[in-house]
């Protein structure tokens, strides 16, 4: 049975007068407002948020599974709240990285009878996966769809930083502006300069390309392995510049990171968070930037000392930095909010409409391939059959990060 919106909503209201046994169970643990499709499905599978699109909805219920989203007006769930969730039956969970998933959760998820779980993300920081090893407890994330629009938004992060758009923005719905002046907001221009990128993976590569292609811009990158295929890129786009009479752009690889900080006029932070990369730059390493140096951060909050940070940004009025991420998120450390030349978004980072509906098939899929059995697909990047919304998708599972220390099967296809 699929409820359609209208039916939902009679659903949603019958339910608080005609409560059925289940419900009634369900709010006498704790009440968490939910609403409820295909009622009647085989497996139970729990959304901790309402996701964009109704396409991973429509899966779920093709596949016979009742589907309950979490409606509660609250931005960050507890670890109550979602064992409320779970209840006495679940089949499998799909949550956000803001949740606490370790022993506690992932034990609730074992005694209702759970396998799957999956974040709508590609990091999983949140999750202890030796927990959910030893629960046998599948654990899922979305690669592969957020590489172009989390790029997009270093990239724009960038050009306004350069630009000073958000500064010039607060001054004119103030009311302040009364004319123009040779110095009101001067800020960077990019062509000609050198764009520097730490972690040159997918992310990082695209970011690059688009600095370089948009704005002419030369590279310098620091990353463990050589980025042959970016390389390439610059190389065949500095001919093509040369071959039309302009000055060709250029790339190198930096022995090290410190190079790229020293060199670089805007640089873009793509590394993984380990503990190597924990404060990756810190006040030493902010001390050799450039004094009108553009830093961007769309990766991970921890990267940055943001204590040394916001020090810096008081004592380098030109220096200015782009954040989607903070080390102590959702908070920002004493005086950030306050640096006119820090630009802050709250994690936006994969909030294009497509990539966001993707993430949540892509969670969606997860979950259901562990609750049928399926495999586990071959190439968490290379994700194009499971969002392409004319065909079914593969019988699989998109992405388990555990999967070799469970023993899944890989698929073939």
């Amino acid at each position: 049975m699929h409820i359609n919106k209208t039916e939902h909503l009679k659903f949603e209201r019958l339910r608080f007068f005609l409560p059925t046994p289940e419900l009634l169970l369900a709010s006498m643990a704790k009440p968490v407002s939910i609403e409820v499709w295909n009622p009647s499905g085989k497996y139970r599978v729990v959304s901790t948020k309402p996701m964009p699109g109704t396409r991973w909805i429509d899966l779920l219920v093709q596949q016979d599974c009742r589907v309950e989203i979490c409606t509660q007006k609250k931005t960050i769930l507890s670890v109550e709240d979602i064992i409320a969730l779970i209840g006495d039956k679940c089949d499998g969970v799909i949550g956000q990285l803001t949740e606490d998933w370790g022993e506690t959760l992932f034990s609730a998820l074992s005694r209702a009878g759970g396998r799957a779980f999956s974040n709508m993300a590609v990091g999983y920081n949140n999750v202890d996966v030796n927990a959910a090893n030893k629960y046998g407890v599948a654990v899922g994330n979305t690669p592969g769809v957020l590489t172009e629009t989390t790029a997009e938004l270093a990239a724009s992060l960038s050009l306004s930083a350069a630009r000073r758009i958000v500064e010039a923005d607060e001054f004119m719905r103030a009311g302040l502006y009364d004319g123009w002046l040779p110095h009101l907001f001067v800020g960077n221009l990019l062509r000609g300069q050198t764009v520097g990128v730490i972690g040159a993976g997918r992310i990082g590569s695209a970011y690059a390309r688009m600095m370089v292609e948009g704005f002419k811009m030369n590279l310098i990158y620091y990353d463990l392995y050589q980025a042959t295929r970016l390389e390439k890129f610059v190389t065949a786009y500095g001919q093509f510049l040369k071959a039309s009479g302009e000055q060709p752009v250029t790339w190198k690889r930096a022995a090290s990171m410190d190079e790229v900080l020293r060199e670089a006029d805007v640089i873009s932070l793509h590394p993984i968070l380990d503990k190597t990369t924990y404060h990756l730059v810190n006040k030493e390493r902010l001390s050799m930037m450039k004094k009108e140096a553009i830093l961007i951060n769309c990766s991970r909050g921890p990267v940055i000392d943001e204590v040394a940070l916001v020090a810096h940004l008081k004592e380098n009025p030109m220096f200015r930095v782009g954040l989607d991420v903070f080390e102590d998120e959702p908070y920002m450390k004493p005086g950030l909010a306050e640096m006119k030349n820090a630009i802050v978004v709250p994690h936006i980072a994969s909030a294009s409409k497509w990539t966001r509906e993707g993430m949540a098939t892509l969670a969606a899929l997860n979950v259901l391939g562990k609750i049928k059995g399926y495999p586990v697909w071959h190439d968490p990047n290379k994700v194009e059959p499971f969002l392409n919304e004319n065909s079914l998708p593969p019988a699989a599972s998109p992405s388990i990060v555990n999967a070799k220390a469970l023993g899944l099967p890989v698929s073939k296809l």
